[in-house]
């Protein structure tokens, strides 16, 4: 995690707590010519315009403050959408049940992505249940092997 990334993470800290929010990930990405400080907010029942605008206005006033930003940039708080990342356990324990996507540092049954329901976690491995044409198949794959994973969003 980057310096940056590190600060503002205890900096909205406290203003999510307050909230009663939850921190989802936190980006400091440079686009083209700019750089966009970009935070993802949630909760159980899903976020809102006005609770992405009270959190950009209070983080702002906090940034703005101590300014541990070098660079002029752009702050975006918002929602992390239909296909929000599972950064961490307690993410793929909320995704039971969901269609999710996930990738591979490397190969399993020479394999990389995976898309399926998450069927099982226990900490140490998340279990997919795929369709390969009419059967379904359950793959295993040990969490520290997990270089990124999403909830998916199926199109019927």
């Amino acid at each position: 995690m980057s310096k940056v990334t590190e600060t503002v993470e205890k900096l909205v800290t406290p203003i999510l707590d307050e909230l009663k929010l939850e921190l989802v990930d936190i980006e400091y990405v440079k686009e083209g010519k700019d750089w966009f400080l970009r935070v993802f907010i949630d909760k159980e029942t899903g976020v809102d315009i006005e609770e992405c605008g009270q959190v950009s206005e209070k983080l702002s006033d906090k940034l703005d403050e101590i300014d541990p930003i070098p660079y002029n940039y752009f702050l975006e708080v918002s929602s992390p959408g239909a296909e929000r990342p599972l950064k961490n356990g307690k993410d793929f324990e909320k995704a039971l049940g969901k269609n999710v996507f996930i990738k591979t540092y490397e190969p399993i049954d020479g394999v990389k992505t995976f898309e399926g329901i998450l069927s099982k976690f226990d900490g140490q491995t998340a279990t997919v249940e795929i369709k390969i044409k009419t059967r379904k198949k359950s793959i295993d794959i040990p969490y520290e092997k997990v270089a990124n994973a999403r909830l998916a969003v199926v199109f019927s």
